[in-house]
């Protein structure tokens, strides 16, 4: 069998099936009972509905879409809705999964919850993308809202998405609900530094534990696969703290540049023609070279599954953040502990968006708003006080960051769990 058909192999492979082996990992650490586990690996609501919406051809299509609200037992189910070809039950049942611990590590008053439309953005118009999001929304008016479930951007979804959503809520229950989604623009009721939340948490998170290896943040090379909202933040964030951003990518294509990458004219160049697609700033390469190009650092910021026991392999960074959700098959990260490579997992790396979702929810309810420098500060408190005290758990159990991660988020849902009963 060939690299390219293991691997389309290994992505076959459940998604929520990986998240289960992490989740089983730390259940064990902590002797957690069988009846919690089941508990805990079952969602609480899984929610597939059709979505009928007219093209401007005059055309109708229907598309599926899907949120699940996996967990309540910290409070209202929070997460992303993604539009994407290859959104499915699974992937969405994964990601709600994560969020659970994600919302748990950063110690917010979540539970897990994410959504999705099988769908292509790119072949859609600004109109069909608003009546496609309208419907959705429409469909979830009973289960979502502030003290129930709170949807936030995801892949291909936007702060403007997040407008339309919020809108037809508040049209529905008749009155303004600025709380319902986050990720909103900041004219009706957005959080400053929201944008740049996710990537600001990957830097920060990245940055501490660099310190600890003693990796310099003005010698250290960075190779950042995804060039969204995350990747491109993160590489200016680095950028900004001195460090060489070396490799760069999105779907089009790598670039890698040992002399360093111009962060703000890749930045440019993407916001003129959407993608990397004849960038001049770097030696064009594959996505597969670019993750096993010479870095210190490497931030997989894309879409999930893109280390597998073959690409895990040939990694050379010391250190890989997780920018984005699930992107380590559990054989892989099991490569990368034999190889002594470092990982800040998903649930922590990239919580750096729920953490600024959480105040954009909290200044929604208050009806006050903090100035940037403000949000900035306190989100690089939540994240780093929680890396620290997974740390912590990593030394004194002799756990790999990711097992620890899980241990300390999975004992505060537990905790949650216990205290709540289980109503029967």
């Amino acid at each position: 069998m060939t690299t390219a058909l293991r691997e389309a192999s290994v992505r076959d492979v459940s998604v929520f099936g990986d998240a289960i082996a992490y989740f089983n990992e730390a259940a064990d650490l902590l002797e957690l009972d069988a009846g919690m586990r089941r508990i805990l690996t079952h969602p609480t609501r899984q929610i597939i509905f059709s979505i009928p919406f007219q093209r401007d051809s005059g055309e109708f299509e229907v598309y599926t879409g899907y949120r699940v609200q996996y967990n309540f037992a910290r409070g209202p189910a929070k997460g992303g809705i993604r539009y994407h070809p290859g959104v499915t039950l699974d992937e969405v049942t994964a990601l709600a999964f994560w969020m659970t611990w994600k919302c748990a590590v950063v110690d917010l008053p979540f539970g897990g919850g994410k959504g999705g439309v099988t769908c292509d953005p790119a072949t859609l118009s600004a109109n069909e993308l608003e009546r496609i999001t309208r419907r959705y929304a429409a469909e979830l008016v009973e289960v979502v809202g502030p003290d129930k479930d709170v949807p936030a951007p995801d892949v291909n979804t936007t702060p403007q998405v997040m407008a339309w959503f919020m809108d037809t809520y508040s049209m529905h229950v008749r009155q303004n609900t600025p709380g319902v989604v986050t990720g909103k623009p900041l004219d009706i009721g957005g959080s400053r530094g929201r944008v740049e939340a996710t990537g600001r948490g990957v830097t920060i998170c990245a940055l501490d534990e660099m310190a600890v290896m003693g990796l310099r943040p003005e010698t250290a090379t960075i190779v950042i696969q995804g060039f969204g909202n995350v990747g491109r933040y993160a590489a200016k964030l680095f950028e900004e703290r001195g460090c060489k951003i070396v490799g760069i990518s999105d779907v089009t294509g790598a670039y890698y540049n040992e002399e360093g990458i111009y962060v703000s004219g890749a930045m440019e160049h993407t916001a003129k023609f959407r993608t990397l697609e004849g960038f001049k700033g770097g030696e064009k390469i594959t996505n597969s070279e670019l993750l096993s190009s010479q870095c210190d650092v490497l931030v997989p910021a894309a879409l999930e599954k893109v280390f597998t026991p073959e690409s895990a392999a040939k990694v050379q960074a010391k250190l890989v953040v997780e920018g984005a959700n699930g992107p380590t098959t559990p054989e892989a990260d099991r490569i990368f502990r034999e190889r002594g490579i470092n990982v800040i997992p998903d649930i922590m790396a990239n919580a750096g968006g729920v953490t600024v979702s959480y105040f954009e929810w909290a200044q929604d309810r208050m009806g006050y708003f903090w100035k940037e420098a403000e949000v900035n500060e306190k989100l690089e408190d939540f994240l780093l006080s929680n890396l620290h005290a997974i740390r912590d758990i990593a030394d004194s159990r002799h756990a790999t960051l990711r097992t620890a991660a899980y241990t300390l988020a999975i004992d505060r849902v537990v905790k949650a769990s216990k205290l709540r009963g289980i109503y029967a």
